[in-house]
């Protein structure tokens, strides 16, 4: 039965949304709870687009956070395809879909993710130019990459993030040529360092993908609304059917700007600013996920993660704070990605100019080991590569924030748990 006193709504149909709404009632709230989803899809979990689902291993029906039924039998109202387009603090509603319903919050929760970033060169409207964030686009990208594969097609991707590798491995899996153009001098730049970055770049190579690193497109070439080549602004071109735009997402924040709610700053990735239990400047207003920037008080910063783990914590956490539990959101942030025949997991948060030193335990050259992102002695991050089983440890000694024997680090004989205690 519904209690109707209380009114939470959440914005946002994305997995920290979904989870926020799960967490709700697991927590007992008996209030109504609005699910506003600007996708017609139900909710869903987006890292099988650019892994299994993009490859065919996984199912459609795997990658959704519920089974349809399971909100109605939960008492969530759940609006797909409506688009929130205004939130009054004052009288405390939102404004969403084609009629401009109103409806009224005790608390609202945004969960509006990001976008991807959108490459400002000419030919981008082309039918070849290609975005990955949503489950419409994996399945049309799965459609390409297949018809790539089969007439030995050519597919540009621009960027090296985790995104670019991860649909660069499945083009390659489809048997599609594959060329990545990215500024930076290895793929993983900015997040991984040269140190690592390098590995990623040897690993993608072996299995046949082209890199051109130092340089951005400047053009999609094409022809009678077709892609066929594109260039770069170092004077070269490359031969393509189809583009993928991979150069990072931003943070969904238009609504929360035009409600007046802080912002945090670019500088630490923008996005909602929030406080240690997910409440934006607005005490009634929290946000999750994508889009929110949280103190962390184990790094000294704000951080915005744009990962998987982040929203299945970060939903939770913003809808106990709802219902007054007190919460300290200082999850250690972790994601993961799956490359060929290359696994791995990263925990922490080591950005280059961070650490001043990598620590390899085991053996990178047969790609099973782990890297540590060292600073005076403290590990910052950790990265375990077809190495399993010791994400919790290497949180622990991320968590701990004390000194620990580099050597020691380094010696696969000496069990992490003795470490940092």
């Amino acid at each position: 039965m519904v209690d109707a006193d209380q009114t939470f709504v959440i914005v946002g149909g994305g997995l920290a949304g979904a989870k926020a709404a799960e967490t709700l009632r697991a927590e007992g709230f008996t209030g109504r709870v609005i699910l506003i989803c600007d996708e017609r899809d139900h909710p869903y979990e987006r890292p099988p687009l650019s892994k299994g689902y993009l490859l065919g291993k996984d199912t459609r029906e795997s990658v959704f956070v519920h089974e349809p039924a399971w909100y109605a039998q939960n008492d969530i109202e759940l609006h797909l395809g409506q688009t929130v387009d205004a939130i009054d603090r004052a009288a405390k509603t939102v404004r969403f879909g084609d009629d401009g319903t109103l409806a009224h919050y005790d608390k609202l929760l945004l969960a509006t993710g990001a976008e991807p970033r959108r490459l400002d060169v000419p030919g981008t409207d082309l039918a070849g130019v290609h975005h990955l964030r949503r489950l419409a686009h994996a399945e049309r990208l799965k459609g390409v990459l297949t018809a790539l594969g089969r007439d030995n097609g050519h597919l540009v991707i621009a960027g090296g993030g985790w995104i670019g590798l991860e649909v660069a491995a499945a083009a390659r899996e489809y048997g599609a040529e594959v060329t990545v153009v990215e500024p930076e001098p290895t793929p993983l730049h900015g997040v991984l360092g040269p140190e690592l970055g390098t590995l990623f770049a040897d690993l993608h190579r072996d299995h046949g993908v082209r890199f051109h690193f130092g340089a951005r497109l400047t053009e999609i070439v094409g022809q009678d609304g077709m892609v066929l080549a594109a260039r770069t602004d170092d004077g070269e071109e490359h031969p393509a059917h189809d583009v993928l735009a991979a150069i990072g997402a931003a943070p969904r924040t238009a609504l929360a700007e035009a409600a007046g709610l802080e912002l945090a700053d670019r500088a630490h990735g923008g996005g909602v600013a929030v406080d240690a239990s997910l409440r934006t400047s607005d005490p009634d207003v929290y946000a999750a996920g994508d889009v929110a920037s949280f103190p962390h008080g184990l790094f000294d910063t704000r951080l915005r993660v744009e990962h998987w783990a982040n929203a299945l914590n970060g939903g939770p956490a913003a809808a106990r704070a709802m219902l007054g539990k007190a919460v300290a959101y200082d999850r250690v942030p972790y994601f993961f990605s799956d490359q060929y025949d290359l696994g791995m997991e990263y925990s922490g948060w080591a950005p280059p100019g961070s650490y001043d030193q990598v620590v390899i335990r085991g053996d990178a050259g047969k790609r099973e080991f782990i890297a540590f992102w060292v600073k005076e002695g403290r590990v910052l991050a950790g990265m375990n590569v077809n190495v399993w089983d010791v994400t919790e440890p290497i949180q622990k000694l991320i968590a701990s924030r004390t000194a620990v024997d580099t050597e020691a680090l380094a010696d696969p004989h000496v069990p992490l748990e003795s470490l940092g205690s």
